[in-house]
């Protein structure tokens, strides 16, 4: 089955040049360019990935993100043409996992969509070599196999982001793991000065998906000025 990605811009030169690059990559491209119809696409179609502008004339891209969010879990994008860290952590606050400012290249967005499109599809599915694929702490438990989180056996719906992040802290359990190498690990990217903020936004949205507490954690704890540990 073809990856199918969701492209959103009013802008019609821009959705459609997008979606010329990603259906050269072999990607099957739904292009929609109101919000509108871009709500009925994600309603009655399945994706693998949105890209999504914010600046839409009738339902902006936070709302589409909220609506993909409520029960979905693919990657979104969002594209913005205001550079500012108020868009971004508001995106990232409700379930974003990258952020491409205008004016962009076509190829840096294939780029990204392929790297989001990789941490996707290999969501759980680290080499584990001998280890079970089960990791359980104080009541969370991990299935690499099956892809899953639960806590008191309550299940988790978690972003591959949101799912990475916690693989990641729940392998290094009992190490305090600084951001930067939280932040190349996940998202493999240079760390920059903004990217704490983003692993912070990331950290909090997740702690409150499985019910943990910032001032008394239970999972994640937040060790200042260094980075994150969840304890064995």
């Amino acid at each position: 089955m073809d990856t199918h990605i969701l492209v959103v811009d009013d802008e019609k030169t821009i959705t459609d040049l997008v979606g010329i690059y990603l259906e050269n990559e072999g990607y099957e491209v739904t292009l929609c360019y109101s919000g509108s119809d871009a709500a009925r696409a994600i309603f009655s179609q399945e994706f693998d990935l949105a890209v999504l502008d914010i600046m839409l004339p009738d339902i902006d891209g936070f709302e589409l993100l909220r609506t993909i969010r409520a029960d979905r879990t693919y990657p979104v994008i969002m594209l913005t043409a205001r550079d500012t860290q108020i868009d971004k952590i508001e995106g990232l606050s409700l379930g974003a996992d990258d952020y491409v400012v205008k004016p962009f290249r076509p190829l840096e967005l294939v780029a990204r969509v392929k790297a989001q499109l990789r941490r996707y599809t290999s969501y759980g599915t680290r080499d584990s070599g001998e280890e079970s694929p089960i990791i359980s702490v104080n009541g969370l438990v991990i299935n690499r196999a099956a892809r899953s989180v639960t806590v008191d056996e309550k299940q988790v719906r978690c972003t591959p982001l949101e799912y990475s992040i916690l693989l990641y802290l729940a392998e290094h359990r009992g190490r305090v793991v600084p951001v930067e190498d939280l932040f190349r690990a996940v998202w493999d990217e240079k760390f920059l000065s903004s990217s704490n903020n983003t692993v912070m936004v990331h950290i909090r949205h997740l702690r409150e998906k499985i019910g943990d507490d910032a001032q008394n954690p239970r999972f994640i704890k937040n060790i200042w000025g260094v980075g994150y540990t969840i304890e064995d």
